[in-house]
């Protein structure tokens, strides 16, 4: 239909206000698996240790009648031990900006502290899954998940085992191999490991890829009666999207986590937990620094925690290392 000459439309206008939906989605994702299902201890110095005890292997014991004692060797337990990390996120936002009409509020400072302290907790998920040793001085490193598995492994052909190193008191970082795709196989393998050292495994956390690849071997016609989908509420908290696979050796919830799709170097890992042994250590557990001092028309702020992650028996973690996870 034609338009009335003279007639004032919006795109002769100078004057409008523009809108903006007050709603800002934050598409950053925030789950954190590996250290939500961690169990949260304190830590009271910056190297805290713990020991690792055994059992001895079964063997045949029958004794003869009468027979005068024997008194066996104790075996002490080994020492081991990681460094806290400090993790540090900050912020400044000018006095103007604080009291502008700002669309959601994504300029004040409340919003910022909150968009901070995700990102801080994500950055403490990275170092979990990182394969980055133990390290002490002035600039501590805690040692990845990674850096102490050595008893469950399977890994690409070249790959080695890093672990804890007792001379140095220092985690080591593995050895990368060949990449491969993962497979049910190299799942099961891992799972009898675990199973055979004596832990409960029943939590597998991957890239979202390395997720899909699951679904697909799991939905084949042969085995996809192993495999269900959780529902969030049931039984234990569920994070995430997650799906349990009913292992020969028990059920294993299957967590994608996106923080393993950051980058290839953490994507190629699949790790299976026994939660019992999946610690993580506060030496000071995030806070706002108080009393920042204020040098000009801005306010600022600093969140900071400083902790390291303790698992009291790596006999209870596996990795299937060396996947295409991307």
């Amino acid at each position: 239909m034609p338009v009335i000459a003279n007639t004032l439309r919006t795109t002769d206008m100078k004057t409008n206000r523009e809108e903006l939906a007050d709603v800002i989605d934050m598409i950053a994702p925030e789950d954190t698996p590996l250290y939500t299902m961690a169990r949260k201890a304190t830590a009271k110095s910056t190297h805290p240790e713990w020991p690792i005890d055994d059992l001895a292997a079964p063997t045949d014991n029958a004794q003869e009648e009468g027979a005068e004692f024997v008194y066996q060797a104790a075996t002490p337990p080994e020492r081991v031990g990681n460094y806290t990390q400090i993790f540090m996120k900050s912020g400044i936002v000018s006095g103007t900006q604080e009291v502008v009409d700002d669309a959601a509020g994504a300029g004040k400072i409340n919003y910022q502290k909150a968009k901070k302290g995700v990102e801080l907790r994500k950055d403490i998920e990275f170092s979990l899954v990182s394969n980055t040793p133990s390290q002490s001085g002035n600039t501590r490193r805690s040692g990845g998940m990674p850096t102490w598995i050595t008893t469950n492994a399977n890994r690409g052909s070249g790959g080695a085992n890093g672990g804890y190193d007792p001379s140095s008191g220092s985690t080591v970082a593995e050895t990368l191999g060949t990449q491969r795709d993962f497979t049910k196989d190299l799942l099961d393998d891992v799972l009898q490991q675990m199973y055979n050292a004596g832990a409960s495994p029943s939590r597998m956390v991957c890239s979202p890829r390395v997720k899909s690849d699951f679904v697909k071997f799991m939905s084949d016609a042969n085995v996809a009666s192993f495999r269900y989908a959780a529902q969030r509420g049931q039984r234990n908290v569920i994070i995430g999207t997650a799906d349990v696979y009913l292992s020969p050796f028990g059920e294993v919830t299957v967590v994608p986590n996106r923080v393993m799709a950051t980058n290839a170097d953490v994507a190629r890992r699949v790790f299976i937990v026994d939660t019992s042994v999946h610690r993580w250590a506060w030496l000071r557990r995030i806070r706002e620094v108080p009393n920042l001092a204020r040098t000009g028309d801005a306010e600022k702020f600093v969140l900071l925690g400083e902790g390291g992650y303790t698992p009291t028996n790596e006999k209870g973690l596996g990795v299937v290392a060396d996947v295409n996870g991307l």
